[in-house]
């Protein structure tokens, strides 16, 4: 075999280790986003499993409100069937204004906001938001690092022929926004 031959057949080497490399690379990355995503919907279920306690601590105290009952129930319902990244961020966003309007309503119970239970269900959902918010964080890390590798030459070059379609975010809904955009008010 000639010199060019050998050089022809390095090349072809090289060419094929690049893909497998940036193959492989993709593998992870998109895994590594499904783990991430898996990851959100363990801590939005037990979320989901808090509503219901949530809801009948409320019942208790504040049983003719039962259009804020309802929506909290119908929001939980939506969130529990969503799928998806995008239809999931939005109906999360609904359950969280759900949540926000029954937080509301509970300061005119006082009784009720001095209940142990709801107290406690309360630190819960806290603590959950917190976990979720970082999960959020996490997964639209790892969706950013694939969809960047998958544009990234040489991935780009074949990236969605093997089956390697961009990913959505976890993006705040429209109602989220507009609750994050007004910092809470603290009164003593």
């Amino acid at each position: 075999m000639g010199t060019t031959a050998w050089i022809i057949l390095g090349i072809i080497v090289a060419v094929v280790l690049l893909a497998i490399a940036t193959y492989n690379g993709l593998v992870a990355l998109r895994q590594r986003s499904m783990q991430a995503f898996a990851d959100i919907d363990v801590q939005l279920k037990q979320r989901h499993d808090l509503v219901p306690n949530l809801v009948e601590t409320v019942k208790g105290y504040a049983s003719h409100e039962r259009e804020t009952l309802d929506s909290v129930v119908r929001a939980r319902n939506a969130a529990v069937s969503a799928n998806g990244p995008a239809q999931q961020a939005a109906a999360e966003g609904a359950l969280q204004g759900a949540l926000r309007q029954l937080f509301a309503l509970a300061e005119a119970y006082p009784d009720l906001k001095a209940n142990e239970n709801f107290k406690q269900l309360q630190l819960e959902l806290g603590d959950l938001e917190n976990k979720i918010a970082a999960a959020r964080r996490f997964f639209n890390n790892a969706v950013g690092e694939y969809n960047t590798k998958r544009q990234a030459f040489p991935a780009v070059l074949f990236a969605n022929a093997l089956g390697f379609g961009p990913q959505d975010f976890f993006n705040l809904d429209e109602t989220e926004r507009k609750a994050t955009a007004t910092p809470p008010k603290v009164q003593f």
